[in-house]
């Protein structure tokens, strides 16, 4: 397994961009951007290792993982 499997990435259709939006909470703040859903979220992937690729050379630690948290049933809960 990859260290990136360890945080959740999401992709969202953003209306005020009119676009789609990539971000992993926890890890980074903004992300990538983009008009199909399944290239925003190949690139996302890309960000996430290469940060996480950025924290190991710099020997800062890494935050605390965000996967296995079940945000998606979480999220359906409150809606």
């Amino acid at each position: 397994m990859k260290e990136s499997a360890r945080y959740v990435k999401i992709v969202e259709w953003s209306d005020a961009d009119q676009c789609y939006v990539g971000s992993c909470p926890g890890l980074f703040y903004g992300g990538c951007h983009g008009n199909d859903e399944q290239r925003v979220f190949a690139k996302l992937c890309e960000i996430v290792d290469e940060t996480i690729e950025l924290y190991l050379e710099e020997g800062r630690p890494l935050p605390p993982p965000t996967s296995g948290r079940d945000y998606a049933n979480q999220m359906a809960a409150t809606a």
